[in-house]
């Protein structure tokens, strides 16, 4: 797997700002071109970079889909707690399939092609939910569905950071989860929209509307550049300095660009050389072999890249995403339209709330801001869960214990 792109391609990177893409040219760029002329943002870089990150607001848009189109599918379908609770967290299990698959996939069939078969799985999976009546059926299709999610969840970002010019390589970098979070939005939305629909179409039509997307997306993508790295990858250097012409600030950063590419794809082909020399010839394990028996260094960033997505996940903001609606009735709102926009308006705000932090991460640093954020959690989840409590203990007037018990 050569996924290593946006730390060796271009390590002068690492000292660019996302904010820095909408600050004023004059303080854009620090050091000016030969002319003594600041250059101009790579809009095209911009372009690619948007395209691709576009896939994953698919990815968003079915995540928290099923947080609204569940009120309906159990008076539809007929389905049980247990099952709409597998059917909705199934997504993450499933992920992994094409996650772990995505590196392989993408080296071979390039990035590109990788995004657009993502799109194709998402568009079916989309189309397969829309007209299942069965839970095997739906099952069946979360799976196809994703498919396609774990393959943009993982290409998107590696494209985004191998197209994009030094400048604007953390914005461009970040558009990855503005536009999960975006979709995450539409969702919402689409469910407010429809939610007015008979319980037997409601639904239907709320994943009907991400089957047409994903055909534009991917249309898009065809005209989109493979990436730099790939293209050098396979010896292709005259084909990768011309994209990098077209997404470098400068032509002399393109040639910086590309010398930096042939030099991070020679060390890992010579690591890769060396691994299978210290096993007797029989193929190294590469990147595997690296993540299950670590060097000190990489076990201490492990530890830290691990620990913070397990408390990520271990604070419940996925049961609070996937479930709003069922909360808001849980604590007293009478209809589900009324359950519903409230869920939009927890999107809203998830939403802006996501570019604030943007603009603030190299301004008050990461760790700040996670601190403030996990103190924040702490709070609201708590109190959520009090507030849980005290409806499923008839504290709450006018809210009945059954509505709360499987909540808690």
């Amino acid at each position: 797997m050569s996924f290593l792109p946006a730390a060796r391609i271009n390590q002068k990177s690492r000292g660019c700002r996302p904010s820095s893409w909408l600050t004023s040219p004059a303080a854009e760029t620090k050091a000016p071109s030969a002319g003594g002329a600041v250059p101009r943002r790579n809009r095209f870089a911009f372009l690619c970079a948007t395209l691709a990150s576009m896939t994953t607001m698919l990815h968003g848009y079915n995540q928290t889909l099923m947080s609204g189109a569940q009120l309906f599918m159990r008076e539809d379908v007929g389905l049980s707690d247990g099952e709409v609770e597998v059917l909705a967290g199934s997504m993450n299990v499933f992920m992994l399939t094409s996650i772990l698959a995505a590196g392989w996939v993408a080296d071979r069939l390039g990035r590109r092609r990788t995004l657009v078969l993502a799109n194709a799985f998402l568009m079916a999976g989309a189309l397969a939910m829309s007209l299942g009546s069965t839970y095997p059926a739906l099952m069946a299709a979360r799976f196809v569905t994703s498919l396609g999610a774990g393959f943009a969840r993982v290409v998107a970002p590696f494209y985004n950071a191998e197209i994009s010019p030094a400048s604007s390589r953390g914005v461009l970098s970040s558009l990855v989860d503005i536009f999960i979070n975006v979709g995450m939005l539409l969702s919402y939305v689409s469910n407010y929209a429809f939610a007015g629909l008979p319980a037997h179409l409601g639904w239907r039509v709320m994943f009907a509307m991400g089957v047409i997307p994903p055909v534009f997306i991917a249309a898009g993508v065809f005209f989109m550049p493979e990436s730099p790295r790939w293209l050098a990858m396979r010896g292709r250097h005259g084909d990768a300095r011309a994209v990098l012409v077209r997404t470098s600030d400068t032509p002399a950063e393109a040639d910086l660009r590309l010398a930096e590419i042939k030099q991070a794809v020679a060390d890992a082909a010579a690591a890769q050389q060396q691994q299978a020399a210290s096993h007797g010839g029989g193929g190294g394990g590469g990147v595997w072999t690296e993540l299950l028996r670590p060097s000190p260094s990489v076990r201490r960033i492990l530890t830290c890249a691990i620990g913070l997505q397990f408390f990520v996940q271990a604070s419940g903001v996925d049961a609070i995403l996937l479930y709003n609606p069922l909360v808001f009735k849980a604590v007293g709102v009478a209809s589900d339209s009324a359950a519903i926009g409230a869920t939009v308006a927890i999107g809203a705000v998830k939403t802006c709330f996501i570019l604030v932090g943007m603009f603030l991460t190299d301004r008050v640093g990461r760790r700040l801001l996670l601190l403030a954020s996990t103190a924040g959690v702490a709070v609201t989840t708590a109190s959520l869960a009090l507030t849980l409590r005290l409806a499923a203990g008839g504290g709450v007037p006018g809210v009945g214990a059954g509505r709360t018990q499987h909540l808690l």
